[in-house]
């Protein structure tokens, strides 16, 4: 049998939790109320191959940042030292 859908939540909706917003301190705070996301333990299920080519990737991008900073910094000293203070 078909499951229900609640009509007052929008098509796109699916009801799921992403940021439960039960912070303590807020006028809706409910100590009671279960603090755990609906899509499960947030945490990470990559093997370890997958995690050292996440990391991998990780460091390469940020080489590669640093690389095209290092390459227009140089080029900047080439225009400021041949062109500029001529």
């Amino acid at each position: 049998m078909a499951e229900k859908k609640n009509p007052s939540l929008p098509d796109d909706d699916d009801g799921r939790v992403i940021a439960p917003m039960n912070v303590e301190g807020m006028p809706w705070y409910n100590p009671n109320r279960d603090q755990t996301p609906a899509s499960g333990s947030g945490g990470s299920d990559l093997t370890p191959a997958q995690r050292r080519m996440v990391i991998w990737g990780a460091i390469r991008t940020g080489l590669l940042i640093f690389l095209v900073f290092a390459v227009v910094f140089f080029l900047f000293l080439l225009f400021a030292d041949n062109i500029w203070f001529r």
